[in-house]
């Protein structure tokens, strides 16, 4: 298979993974914030298609769980009731990309289904971990937007313009090389309130994890600026009266695409991490707003670690999505200069 096949192939498996967490409310069967205080810790429930007595069923279907007698987290199935799983049916609205409202989802039952389980207050671990990836990805791909942004403005200006304004640039940015951001986080956090409402708190980590980041893009882009300039068409295009505007927008800034690309593939992953690991902590987005980080810190209490296997679903979640950006980031860095990348592209 060729790099571009190969290309073409890792981005539409991608865009389908992300396209499934934007329609969220669609396949998940459950609004994510719905309690069901009756099924805590709800073992994820299976599948039939042969019931009992050998019958084979088209449609699938699955028995209801209930608490065994005597017990607060031991289920058991009633199997004298074969349950069919429905289609297309209506059920608690959500809003597609925020905007558009809708009650249509993929599935559901007669009574909750919980493919994926429960946590401890009964609610759907599946609709959890479908709209915690609409939090955790947009925070890593409005992170990775805002990092390179800056990476590249002020790679771009110190590599155009050189002297000591190169010079204070790159020190800054070895400054924040050096930064511990863990630290930088839990300072910050010290001095916000206790009660912090979930939007603002969304907004405190793209801000913190895309602003202390820009520091390697910002020195890559830099050294492609110091070579890109240094070339016959832009000495052409200067010795015509080219100003440093034009000859950044038309002839230097498109020979970081490569760079920038290939930074994007390796930062959305790294900062998708750095959100889990902020709500892990209970820096990040708070409860009961989901989010992959946040689901997970269940599993500081031993009794969680040990009992509920299901509960570790969420950080098998990010798994495609981390493969996927790796073999991206692999597959642009083998494209060996932006040419390549614009034949790639170019012809979709």
């Amino acid at each position: 298979m060729s790099t571009r096949s190969r290309l073409l192939l890792c981005v539409a498996v991608l865009a389908a993974l992300h396209l499934g967490v934007a329609c969220a409310g669609f396949f998940a069967p459950y609004d994510p914030a719905a309690q069901d205080r009756e099924h805590p810790y709800a073992p994820p429930m299976r599948l039939h298609f042969v019931d009992g007595q050998g019958g084979l069923h088209l449609r699938p279907f699955f028995y209801a769980q209930a608490l065994r007698s005597g017990s607060f987290d031991a289920y058991e199935e009633n199997r004298t009731r074969a349950i069919p799983v429905k289609f297309f049916i209506s059920g608690a609205p959500y809003r597609v990309l925020g905007v558009l409202p809708l009650r249509m989802h993929l599935f559901g039952g007669d009574v909750p289904v919980y493919l994926l389980g429960s946590d401890g207050y009964g609610r759907d671990l599946l609709s959890r971990v479908l709209f915690g990836g609409q939090v955790s990805l947009l925070a890593g791909l409005i992170g990775a937007g805002l990092t390179l942004s800056i990476g590249l403005c002020i790679g771009a200006a110190a590599g155009f313009w050189g002297g000591w304004k190169d010079e204070a640039l790159m020190r800054v940015a070895e400054l924040f090389l050096a930064l511990p951001w863990i630290y930088l986080l839990f300072a910050m956090r010290a001095f916000l309130p206790l009660a912090v409402p979930p939007l603002k708190a969304f907004l405190l980590v793209i801000m913190v994890i895309g602003a202390v980041g820009w520091a390697r893009p910002a020195r890559m882009v830099r050294g492609i600026v110091l070579s890109a300039k240094e070339r016959d068409f832009v000495r052409a295009a200067r010795g015509f009266g080219a100003s440093g505007g034009y000859l950044l927008r038309q002839h230097i800034l498109p020979e970081t695409a490569s760079v920038v690309l290939t930074q994007a593939a390796i930062l959305v992953p790294q900062f998708v991490l750095a959100e889990m690991t902020l709500s892990f902590l209970g820096l990040g987005v708070p409860e009961p707003v989901p989010s992959w980080g946040n689901m997970l810190a269940s599993l500081q209490h031993y009794n969680v670690l040990v009992s509920y296997w299901w509960m570790y679903l969420p950080a098998l979640a990010m798994v495609p999505f981390f493969l996927g950006y790796l073999v991206l980031a692999s597959l642009l860095q083998g494209s060996r200069g932006t040419s390549k990348i614009g034949e790639v592209f170019g012809g979709v």
